[in-house]
């Protein structure tokens, strides 16, 4: 929400990968790093192909920023540690899919990220209750087919909400 003063988070848009009585984790899914896939490859001794380098990586939250992530979209390909989050969203954290990423052989919509969002448990729903996070149905079209300046926008609408009319101040009636 507008109001939200942690600048960590502010204009986030969070895909909520994970959700349970222990807590919450999360990728932030519309900020984009100066940082081209290249560079990650590069560290890693990957061999890539030059198209497939120059995407950006995300900043996918504050927690272990030097870790990756790669959100992508459900296939028959399984890489190491593929989980499936939804019917058509998996998550993957292994240097399998980003050797696949870089010579074009994995998953063709994907966002790699750098770092994550956590929450403790009880933590999320507090921020719900306190009006800091609009929830909002997940949508793979949004995540991968809308460009990343546009998906807080676009996330907004699809639940009739355009971002441009809210406030950031909170009002108590």
């Amino acid at each position: 929400m507008p109001g939200l003063s942690d600048p960590n988070f502010s204009q986030s848009v969070v895909y909520i990968c994970e959700h349970s009585v222990d807590g919450a984790m999360g990728l932030i899914i519309n900020h984009q790093l100066d940082i081209p896939a290249k560079a990650i490859f590069d560290q890693l001794d990957l061999d890539y192909h030059d198209d497939h380098g120059n995407s950006l990586i995300f900043d996918g939250g504050p927690v272990q920023r030097d870790r990756g992530f790669i959100l992508h979209k459900t296939s028959e390909q399984q890489w190491e540690s593929t989980v499936v989050i939804a019917d058509d969203i998996s998550l993957t954290a292994s240097k399998d899919i980003l050797s696949d990423i870089a010579v074009g052989n994995g998953p063709k919509d994907a966002l790699i990220t750098l770092g994550f969002s956590s929450w403790d448990a009880g933590q999320l729903e507090e921020e719900l209750k306190q009006n800091s996070w609009l929830t909002i149905p997940a949508d793979s079209a949004i995540i991968f087919n809308t460009d990343c300046d546009k998906r807080a926008g676009a996330a907004a609408l699809s639940i009739g909400l355009d971002l441009r009319m809210l406030s950031p101040d909170v009002g108590h009636a």
